[in-house]
C-alpha cells in the first residue's frame, strides 16, 4: 500500500510499540493563560529536571512546536513513574486541579490538529460531529476556545457572536460532553444527541423580518467520524489482536454519509475538516474525495492546500494510489478489476477515481506516530466554493412559516440515509420537505445581551 514508506517502515513500528505521552492544553481563551504557563514552568519544571526512576529517565514536559504560544505540552512520563515519584505526583496534582478548573484540557497531540486547521473566527456558527469518541469533550473545548479567543480584546464581560454545536451519537456521551464543557462556562454551547448523517434541518426566523424562515447552515464544520482506529495503536493495545480490513470497509459508507451531510450543512464560502485516527486510505482519501462529485458540481467542493499553515507540524500528503482488499485476501487496483463474484463487497467509491490526479489529494494530510511522538491522524480541509443544490437555496415563505411556528418539533425526514441514492443531485423544486414539522428558532432569542447578562 505504500502508506509508510520502507525507510521509515522500522521507525514507525516502534514508535508504534512505545506508550503514548501525556498531553495537554492550557486553555487559550482565559486572559491569565500566560500567567499560568509561566508559573508551571517556574514553580513545577525546575524539580522534573534530569532524574530516573527504575531507569526511566523523567525531564520536563517540553512545548508542542506547532501549536500558538506555547499553550500546548507534552510530558513523556509512564504511569509508573506517576505513582513512585513525589515530584511527578505533586505536578500531576496540578494538572489534575486545573483541569478541573477549566484552566487546562487533557488531550491527546494529534487530535489537536483538526481544528487548528478551521481557521475558526468569534463569529463563527461551528458544528461538530462525533461518533464513538473516546474522549468526548476535547475538541468541543478546544472549538469553545477558539470562539472565544479574541487576542489582546479579550473582555470576560462580553460574549463572542458565534455558537458551537457539539453532537454525538450517543446519549450517554453527550452527557459526559456536556459535564466536560461545563468547565469553560461558556453560553456560546448547544449539545445535541443526533446520528450524524441525519442531522436535521434547523430554520431561523426573525420576528422583525418580512423574509421567510432561513434554513441554518454553518461556517465551520468538523466531521471527527467514526474509524477502524489502527492510528490509536499506542494506546489502545486491543487494536494490535482486533483489527481487520474489513473493519474499514464496514465503515466507510458511514463515513460518507457524515460528510455529505456536514457539505450539504455549511454555507457557501465555509470550510469542513474530515478528520480519523486511521491509516486506512478506505476511510481517508477514498471518502474525502467522494464528497467532491456526489453533489454532481465537481466543482462546489474542493481540497484545500494548507501546506503552509503550522509549517512546524510535520506531515505527508495524501496518497494518491491504493489497494483494495476483498473478504478472502484478494487485492484489486480498480473496481472494473474485480472478479464478478464480489462485486456486492466491494464498492466503487474504496477505489482511487481514473481522475484521481485533478482532485488534490496531495492537499490531504497523514500524520504518523514517528513524526510528533504522537498517534495516527488523517486530516482533509475542503471547502465549499459554490452551491451543491442542496440547502443552499432552501427558506421557507413566511406565510408557511407562521402557520408552522406552532406544530411540534421532530426530526426532518429529509436527512440524509443513503449516499447511493444520493449520487443523484437533487433538483431544486425537489426540496421542499415532505415533513413540514422542522425545527424553526427565532434569531432574537439565541442569546441574552451584555446588558441582560449583567
Amino acid at each position: 500500500q505504500n502508506i509508510v514508506s520502507e525507510s521509515d517502515w522500522d521507525d514507525f513500528m516502534a514508535a508504534l510499540k512505545r506508550p503514548l505521552p501525556v498531553s495537554f492544553r492550557i486553555t487559550g481563551s482565559h486572559r491569565d493563560a500566560s500567567d499560568l504557563r509561566e508559573y508551571m514552568k517556574k514553580v513545577h519544571f525546575p524539580a522534573l529536571q534530569g532524574f530516573d526512576i527504575d531507569g526511566e529517565v523523567i525531564n520536563p514536559p517540553n512545548p508542542i512546536e506547532w501549536y500558538p504560544n506555547q499553550l500546548a505540552w507534552q510530558f513523556d512520563c509512564s504511569r509508573t513513574a506517576l505513582r513512585k515519584s513525589p515530584k511527578v505526583k505533586a505536578f500531576h496534582s496540578f494538572l489534575m486541579s486545573e483541569t478541573n478548573v477549566g484552566n487546562i484540557s487533557r488531550q491527546e497531540v494529534v487530535s489537536m490538529i483538526p481544528v487548528m486547521f478551521l481557521d475558526v473566527k468569534p463569529s463563527h456558527y461551528l458544528i461538530l460531529f462525533t461518533y464513538r469518541c473516546a474522549a468526548p469533550g476535547s475538541k468541543t473545548a478546544q472549538l469553545l476556545e477558539a470562539i472565544h479567543n479574541v487576542g489582546e480584546n479579550y473582555d470576560s464581560e462580553t460574549l463572542a457572536d458565534g455558537l458551537v454545536v457539539a453532537n454525538d451519537s450517543n446519549y450517554e456521551r453527550s452527557q459526559m460532553l456536556v459535564h466536560q464543557a461545563k468547565r469553560l462556562q461558556s453560553p456560546c454551547l448547544l449539545v445535541t444527541n443526533h446520528d450524524g448523517q441525519e442531522f436535521p434541518r434547523v430554520f431561523l426566523t426573525d420576528r422583525h423580518s418580512t423574509e421567510g424562515a432561513t434554513v441554518l447552515q454553518f461556517d465551520r464544520i468538523l466531521c471527527d467520524v467514526p474509524c477502524s482506529g489502527d492510528g490509536t495503536m499506542r494506546k489502545n493495545k486491543t487494536i494490535w489482536r482486533t483489527w481487520t480490513h474489513a473493519n474499514g470497509n464496514g465503515l466507510h459508507r458511514l463515513q460518507k454519509q457524515i460528510l455529505q451531510r456536514g457539505c450539504e450543512l455549511l454555507k457557501i464560502g465555509g470550510r469542513i475538516v474530515y478528520s480519523t485516527c486511521t491509516f486506512n486510505p478506505i476511510e481517508n482519501e477514498a471518502t474525502s474525495i467522494f464528497c467532491l462529485t456526489v453533489f454532481g458540481n465537481t466543482g462546489a467542493l474542493r481540497l484545500v492546500d494548507v501546506s503552509a499553515d503550522l509549517p512546524q507540524l510535520t506531515r505527508r500528503s495524501g496518497l494518491t494510489t491504493w489497494k483494495v482488499m476483498d473478504k478472502s485476501g484478494a487485492m484489486f487496483d480498480t473496481f472494473d478489476s474485480e472478479n464478478e463474484s464480489h462485486r456486492t463487497t466491494l464498492a466503487p467509491t474504496f477505489f482511487p477515481p481514473k481522475n484521481v490526479d485533478e482532485l488534490g489529494l496531495n492537499n490531504c494530510m497523514r500524520v504518523y506516530p514517528y513524526m510528533q511522538n504522537g498517534g495516527g491522524f488523517f486530516v482533509a480541509v475542503i471547502e465549499k466554493v459554490a452551491s451543491i443544490g442542496t440547502m443552499d437555496n432552501y427558506s421557507i415563505p413566511k406565510e408557511e412559516r407562521v402557520s408552522r411556528s406552532s406544530e411540534k418539533v421532530f426530526l426532518d425526514s429529509q436527512t440524509t440515509t443513503d449516499t447511493t441514492a444520493a449520487e443523484t443531485p437533487a433538483k431544486s423544486d425537489e426540496l421542499k420537505a415532505e415533513n413540514t414539522n422542522e425545527p424553526i428558532l427565532n434569531e432574537n432569542l439565541k442569546r441574552p445581551s451584555n446588558e441582560e447578562q449583567r
